[in-house]
Order: C-alpha cells, then sequence, then structure tokens
C-alpha cells in the first residue's frame, strides 16, 4: 500500500477518501483553490497545499499544477475522486510520466472508456446492445440536423468526455437543436475541458440501472450488483437504490454478466460502472462507461459490505482483489439522497453561501458522507453537491422510512437546500411503490413548491439564533465570570429542533 496519497479533488468525496487513507494508516494531503481554504477537506486532511484561484480550469483542472504539488508533496499516488480530471487521460498520463500511480484506469483506458463515443464503438462490436445515436463526434450543424433526423426526435445532445448530467440537452424540434448543441458544448468545456459533444436517441421514461466493477491488474473482474438511478432532473441523479426494484434475479444476472463483458472488452481496471437503461419491456441498452469512483458508491457499500475506495487504492497499488463473483454477496436494500445547495421551489437554483446552522441525522442504518459544517460558506464557483445522505434496512420499505426520518432529522439553516424537496420525494406514493423512471421528478413535481409548518420555521431559526451566539466572542459579568450562551437544545429541546411535522 502507498504511503501517502495526494486527493485531487475537493468536498465529500475528497473528506470520503481521506477517510479511506486514515483507515489504511496512509498519510492524505489534500489540495485546494482560494476560495476553499476554511472547506472541511482541508482540515480534514493531513496536509494541504494552495493549487490557485477559485475558477477551476486555475485550480482543480490544472494538471501542471496538480503534478508539481504532488511531487513536492512526496506523494506516490494521486486520487482524483469524481469530476473535474477524474476521466481525464491527459491526467492519468500525466501522472505515469511524473512516476505518480494514478488510483483509476490508465490513460489508455480513459481515451476508450472515458471517451463515449469510443466505448459506444467497442461495446456495440462486442455484441452488446446499445442506444441509437452517433459514433462520432457531432461536427458542422448540417450534418447534426441530419442525424437527428434520422434517429428521430427527441434526441440528447452528450458530452463525450464527462458526466455528472454536465453537457447534456433534451431537443425536442430542429429548432431547437442549434442553441442545445452550443449550450451543451460550452458546459462541457467548463466542466471537463473538452467541448466534444455527440446525438442519441432519448429514450423517454427508461429506468436508469448501473454496475459497479472492481477489476484488477491481474485480469480478475467483479461487479458487486446493481443500483438504480433513474430519479433525476437535469440529467443529474439525485436519489439511488440497490438493489434496483425493477430486477429480478434472470435480468440482474444477465445485467451483470454484460457489464463484465463490457469491462473486459475496454480492458478497464480500477472502480467503475457500467451503465445501462431499462425499458419498460425489460430491455437494456449499454449507456457508457463512468471510469471513476462514484457519488452513489455508498449503496453498494452498505450493501455488499465492500470498501469501494479501499478497493480502489488496492488497485492501485497492485493488489489482487481477495474475492472473486461467486463471494460477493448482497444483504437488505440501501437508499441515498443527495444533498444539493439548490432552491428546488426555484427550478433547483443553485444557493451559495453561509451555514448558520448544522445539524445532521443520527441511527440506526444511517450514513452521512458530508463536505460541509456549521459556518462554512459555500463557494459559488463548483458543483453545489453538499452531502449524501444513505439509509440501509433489511427491506426496501425499511430503509425508505430510515431515510424519511433522516431527512426530518436533518437541519441546514443560512441557504437553501434540496432537504425539503427529499422528504416530499421519499414519502411519495410512486417512490414507495418503487414507480420510478427518469421522468420521475417532471411527471410528479412539477411546479413543486415546500410547505413547512410555521412552527417549526420558528424553531429552527431560534435554534440557529442560538448557534450563533454560543459563537460569539466570550462574554462576562461584572465579577468576571463568563456568561453562559445558551446552545440550540436549552433553547428549543432536543426533541423539537429538526421534528418537522
Amino acid at each position: 500500500m502507498f504511503s501517502k496519497i495526494l486527493v485531487a479533488n475537493r468536498g465529500e468525496i475528497a473528506c470520503r477518501v481521506i477517510r479511506a487513507c486514515r483507515e489504511l494508516g496512509v498519510t492524505a494531503a489534500a489540495v485546494y483553490s482560494e476560495a476553499d481554504r476554511a472547506a472541511l477537506h482541508v482540515a480534514r486532511a493531513d496536509e494541504a497545499y494552495c493549487i490557485g484561484p477559485p475558477p477551476p480550469l486555475e485550480s482543480y483542472l490544472n494538471i501542471e499544477k496538480i503534478i508539481e504539488t504532488a511531487k513536492a508533496a512526496r506523494a506516490e499516488a494521486i486520487h482524483p475522486g469524481y469530476g473535474f480530471l477524474a476521466e481525464n487521460a491527459a491526467f492519468a498520463d500525466a501522472c505515469a510520466a511524473a512516476s505518480l500511480a494514478f488510483i483509476g484506469p490508465s490513460g489508455d483506458t480513459l481515451r476508450l472508456s472515458g471517451d463515449k463515443l469510443g466505448a459506444r464503438r467497442t461495446v456495440a462490436a462486442a455484441g452488446i446492445p446499445i442506444i441509437p445515436g452517433m459514433s462520432a463526434a457531432a461536427g458542422e450543424i448540417a450534418e447534426v440536423l441530419a442525424e437527428a433526423e434520422k434517429l428521430g426526435y427527441p434526441v440528447i445532445v452528450k458530452a463525450a468526455g464527462g458526466g455528472g448530467g454536465k453537457g447534456m440537452r433534451i431537443v425536442c424540434g430542429e429548432g431547437e437543436l442549434a442553441e442545445c448543441l452550443e449550450a451543451a458544448r460550452r458546459e462541457a468545456l467548463g466542466a471537463f475541458g473538452d467541448d466534444t459533444v455527440y446525438l442519441e436517441k432519448y429514450l423517454e421514461r427508461p429506468r436508469h440501472v448501473e454496475f459497479q466493477i472492481l477489476a484488477d491488474n491481474h485480469g480478475n473482474v467483479v461487479h458487486l450488483f446493481e443500483r438504480e438511478c433513474s430519479i433525476q432532473r437535469r440529467h443529474q441523479k439525485i436519489v439511488e437504490e440497490s438493489p434496483s426494484p425493477a430486477l429480478d434475479a434472470k435480468l440482474r444476472k444477465k445485467m451483470g454478466e454484460a457489464a463484465v463483458a463490457v469491462t473486459r472488452a475496454v480492458g478497464y481496471t480500477n472502480a467503475g460502472t457500467m451503465e445501462f437503461m431499462l425499458d419498460e419491456d425489460k430491455n437494456f441498452y449499454f449507456l457508457e462507461v463512468n471510469a471513476r469512483v462514484q457519488v452513489e458508491h455508498p449503496v453498494t457499500e452498505m450493501v455488499t459490505g465492500v470498501d469501494v475506495v479501499k478497493a480502489q487504492l488496492a488497485i492501485a497499488a497492485g493488489e489482487k482483489l481477495p474475492f472473486a463473483q461467486k463471494d460477493v454477496s448482497r444483504r437488505g436494500h440501501a437508499l441515498e439522497c443527495r444533498i444539493y445547495a439548490e432552491d428546488a421551489a426555484a427550478n433547483f437554483l443553485p444557493s451559495a453561501g453561509k451555514i448558520l446552522f448544522l445539524r445532521g441525522p443520527r441511527g440506526p442504518g444511517v450514513r452521512l458522507d458530508s463536505g460541509i459544517y456549521g459556518g462554512y460558506d459555500v463557494p459559488v464557483h463548483y458543483d453545489p453537491i453538499l452531502a449524501k445522505l444513505v439509509t440501509w434496512g433489511e427491506s426496501r420499505e425499511e430503509a425508505r422510512r430510515r431515510m424519511a426520518e433522516a431527512i426530518r432529522e436533518y437541519i441546514i439553516i443560512g441557504i437553501k437546500t434540496t432537504i425539503p424537496f427529499l422528504r416530499d420525494l421519499v414519502e411519495h406514493p410512486a417512490f414507495v411503490a418503487g414507480e420510478t423512471n427518469t421522468a420521475f421528478v417532471t411527471d410528479h413535481f412539477d411546479g413543486w413548491r415546500e410547505e413547512v409548518p410555521e412552527v417549526f420555521v420558528e424553531k429552527a431559526l431560534a435554534a440557529a439564533a442560538a448557534a450563533e451566539l454560543a459563537a460569539a466572542p466570550a462574554k462576562f459579568y461584572a465579577d468576571g465570570e463568563r456568561a453562559a450562551a445558551p446552545t440550540p437544545w436549552r433553547t428549543v429541546g432536543p426533541w423539537e429542533v429538526g421534528r418537522g411535522a
């Protein structure tokens, strides 16, 4: 195992990787932009290095600066997290050239699997069904218009070099195509440093099902079963679960075998995800390879007991997988809700600013992967994900009820978050029944508005005010005795804060 790793990311995923390093006895070095000087991952790391101004292209996407920092820190490896440079072949190559282990696939594999166009061609050649679409990058508008006409509207413009819903636009008619194409290119360039996009047929209301893969450098490949990620907005996942309510044993086996076949076809190593679309008739189509650890990896960890991040580090260090496919088992059901700094009532508009008060949920079967703290200023420069709330239960309903309760206990005051929206989502009858698809939010929550009892708002604000008072400079009485500032619990009581309706 490595002795020191540089974590080339920020937020909750950087904190997650740092935790794995700590548990393995590995020194974790963090990087941060000037906007992230007070970020949680900086405080959690053993060492931290500033790599530039807030804009990602000048900091978290600055390959030269990150490599230079890793060498100065005497790190042996770099973990890229997700987003930013995680699927960047040039970054993997730069690591290799600097004799640094890249904790992920090789540059050559990333060029194939990370390039969604290349992956589509390779997978189709292996006989695995793919969604109809372009096999080369979109060029002039006349060419793209002709392809869209052949596929039939609606179509979707997708970034070839990244994920996370960035660089994607649904096009319902010819008049929208040129504008959507340019918008997708701009967003892809800003998110991934690559404006390559292509066109696919847009499947309406499918389920999005993915398989977690682990593949070592000795030819061993296993899948850790599936996750369903159908509940999305703007093509970005917001709720994930494992197992999928749509799969039976036969279909699960067939899709798992296809996922392993894709892994071998592209020569993939380390942790990754093979993604599929599942239509109403249970036909599945290869969608893409996500060549990195994913946001939703905790649900897999909760049902299988396999630590995906530790497995990444071990594989990158040259170790063999310690188990075969027959040894992988699953127990219970897990759900994950992504907590974003967004106002769901205002079309998920990002919400930056200071977190005045924070209280996370606790309890059996509850896990919280977070990158924030009370008093933290959420910057405007980056993806708005704050944390991931995960629950486990023996059954889907037990996991769902635990999630509903955990969300009710979760308080973040000072900025808008998706917590109120998620509170309603997990109680919706269609979600309770497992009737999910990629149009779930549009179909059931169009025009959603939060309904919060006035008494809850008053209690929450009182708690926030008390927390601010407690954090203020110490005050003393005339006789020199320190004044005891009221805590949130003394103000409103520990069994009142966060209970909601």
